[in-house]
C-alpha cells in the first residue's frame, strides 16, 4: 500500500475549508468589483495584526530544528504591510486601525502556539498563510491593481521580490513538509490546526462584512 505524502494528505483534508474561506461574501465582492477601496484597506489592516503575530512567532522558532527550515526572510510580509498601510491611509495609520475580534483571536492563537513551543502548530499557520499568499494571493493582487489603479504601492504585501519562481518555492516547501518526521498523531494535530487557520480566515471575512454593514 502506497504511503500518501503528508503534503498531499494535508491538501486533500483541508481542500473544502480552503474553498469556504475564499467564498465568503466580503472577499467575493472585493474580487468581483463590488467592493470598495476602503474594503481593501480594511483587509490590509487586519493582515497587519495577523502577520505581526506570525512573524514574531517566526523569530521565536528561528532556532527550532523542526520549524527553522520553513522560516526565511523571502516570506517576511510585515514591512510590506506597513508600507501598504502608509500608502493607503497615511503616516499615522497605526492610530487608525483596530483589530477586529477574529484578527485578535487569530493573533492570540499564534502567540499561544509560540508560548507552547509547538513547532507543528506554527508550521500549520505558516503554511496556510504564506503558501496561500503565493497562490491565490497573486490573483488578488492582479485584481486590486486593475480595480484601484495600484502599481506596486498598496499591494506590496502580495509582491515576493525575493522569490523568482513561486511554483518551485512551493514545491520545495511541500517537500520539507513531507520530510518532517511527525508520527500520525502529530500529523493529525497539524492538519487540525490548518483547518483552524482556515476557519479564522473565514470568520475574518465575516467580521469585515459586519464591520462594513455597521459603518
Amino acid at each position: 500500500m502506497a504511503v500518501i505524502p503528508f503534503s498531499q494528505a494535508l491538501r486533500e483534508r483541508t481542500w473544502s475549508s480552503h474553498g469556504d474561506s475564499e467564498g465568503a461574501d466580503f472577499m467575493k465582492d472585493l474580487m468581483t468589483g463590488k467592493g470598495s477601496r476602503d474594503d481593501y484597506i480594511a483587509l490590509v489592516a487586519q493582515h497587519y495584526f495577523i502577520y505581526e503575530a506570525i512573524e514574531a512567532a517566526a523569530d521565536h522558532f528561528s532556532t527550532d530544528p523542526v520549524a527553522a527550515p520553513f522560516i526565511t526572510s523571502q516570506l517576511t510580509r510585515l514591512p510590506a504591510i506597513e508600507a501598504d498601510l502608509e500608502f493607503l491611509i497615511g503616516a499615522h495609520w497605526r492610530d487608525q486601525i483596530t483589530a477586529l475580534p477574529t484578527a485578535a483571536a487569530y493573533a492570540a492563537r499564534v502567540r499561544e502556539i509560540a508560548a507552547q513551543d509547538w513547532a507543528g502548530g506554527f508550521i500549520a499557520h505558516h503554511y496556510t498563510r504564506y503558501l496561500g499568499d503565493l497562490s491565490g494571493g497573486q490573483i488578488i493582487r492582479t485584481i486590486m491593481q486593475r480595480q484601484f489603479g495600484f502599481e506596486t504601492n498598496g499591494v506590496g504585501f502580495y509582491l515576493f521580490d525575493e522569490i523568482a519562481k513561486p511554483k518551485e518555492f512551493k514545491n520545495t516547501y511541500r517537500d520539507q513538509l513531507d520530510a518532517v518526521e511527525w508520527d500520525d498523531a502529530e500529523r493529525d494535530r497539524v492538519i487540525e490546526e490548518v483547518l483552524a487557520a482556515y476557519q479564522f480566515n473565514t470568520d475574518l471575512f465575516i467580521d469585515l462584512s459586519r464591520a462594513k454593514a455597521a459603518a
